[in-house]
């Protein structure tokens, strides 16, 4: 299982995460349907806080731990971060 959390103020910042992270989601579950992945979004700054003062610009955890910082990541970022997760969690 993978976690995410999309840490931003700006909902449509979320948003152009959220279309990025759902479409490498789709691509990982083609290669394992049984892959189960999570996608939460923070928008208020007390939980965004523990993670990074960042709190304009989208930032991303996965599985705990902060993976991108202030910035839109590419779609191969996003499948990077998934599947070194992954990899992560069955070891």
């Amino acid at each position: 299982m993978i976690e995410i959390k999309i840490l931003s103020c700006r909902s449509a910042q979320r948003y152009a995460v959220r279309q990025r992270l759902v479409a490498a989601k789709r691509d990982l579950q083609n290669e394992d349907p049984s892959l189960e992945i999570t996608i939460m979004e923070f928008k208020d700054w007390v939980q965004i806080e523990p993670y990074t003062q960042i709190l304009a610009a989208p930032s991303l955890v996965v599985n705990e731990k902060l993976v991108c910082e202030g910035r839109f990541p590419t779609r191969q970022d996003v499948l990077d971060w998934l599947r070194s997760a992954l990899k992560n969690d069955r070891s």
